[in-house]
């Protein structure tokens, strides 16, 4: 009796718990559909009480960039999540096996990026001066190609795969190539679909880039416009997104909720799918090796 009780207030704590985590997202929703005047005269609420939808057709609409930039973010999301997969795969794998000539020193070194960097300004100089990639859309992906924690994790999966196995390909007549992505790849699936939703994230949250590299409007991610949005709504006011709306009309408050709802949105559809792997691949990749 006595296990029971402690059970279902564990379960009415955690359902309070994860209430009040949910709360915030129903009043963002409710405050993206809601009129603007309403919420300027009200505030928000967890239930909308008069019904607009000005808010998304002001950001969908051709008045405003903001929909460029999502576009732009799921250009560098897509691209630069199976490239830094391509690139730290072969890196993961290549580290994972017994037989490389110095294995433990290239790992060091590779470990060593983890607790120091070259600073901020070296790294900027080499980025713009020497790479080139200032005001591109390259710039938004490649300093991101290889994360070393994504990297080791990525390899502690593939370090517990059976080297018979991977010899029995070999003897087949399968190179490393083949060997990584037809083998490899789908028996640590948990690992691999865990790194990449990091990636993912890292792309699709990322405004730090933007900030420092990017100065052409049209290359925006949708980040970096809701960070200057929230920084400042005179920036759509004053038509800085490219719009030709009066400033009097423009749903500012409600533009603010709903362009949040947009960044996070296809992050929250997403996540139940991968949930299962993502558990398993924190669990598993980050005790073994």
């Amino acid at each position: 009796m006595q296990d029971k009780i402690v059970t279902y207030s564990a379960y009415v704590f955690l359902s309070l718990l994860a209430l009040l985590c949910v709360i915030p997202f129903f009043i963002m929703f409710s405050g993206s559909i809601t009129d603007e005047k309403y919420l300027q005269l009200n505030g928000y609420s967890i239930l909308p009480h008069v019904f607009s939808l000005k808010a998304y057709a002001y950001i969908f609409s051709g008045h405003s960039s903001i929909g460029k930039a999502y576009w732009v973010t799921i250009f560098v999301t897509v691209i630069g999540t199976a490239f830094s997969m391509v690139i730290t795969g072969l890196l993961a794998y290549s580290l994972s096996r017994k037989e490389l000539k110095f294995r433990n020193s290239l790992s060091f070194i590779v470990f060593f990026t983890i607790l120091f960097n070259g600073g901020l300004v070296p790294w900027y100089i080499v980025t713009t001066k020497y790479l080139h990639l200032g005001d591109t859309i390259w710039g938004l992906i490649l300093p991101y190609t290889v994360n070393a924690w994504n990297m080791f994790l990525l390899r502690n999966f593939f370090s517990t795969i059976d080297d018979a196995m991977l010899e029995s390909a070999r003897i087949d007549g399968a190179n490393e190539v083949n060997i990584l992505f037809r083998i490899v790849f789908p028996l640590a699936l948990p690992g691999v679909m865990t790194v990449g939703l990091f990636y993912a994230l890292q792309y699709w949250n990322d405004w730090w880039l933007p900030l420092l590299l990017i100065n052409d409007q049209k290359l925006y991610p949708v980040q970096y416009l809701l960070r200057m949005v929230l920084s400042s709504m005179q920036y759509i006011s004053s038509g800085g997104v490219g719009s030709t709306y009066a400033a009097s009309t423009v749903p500012a408050e409600s533009i603010k909720m709903a362009i949040t709802i947009v960044t996070i949105g296809p992050i929250i559809f997403v996540y139940p799918f991968v949930q299962k792997y993502f558990i398993k691949g924190l669990t598993v990749g980050g005790v073994k090796g």
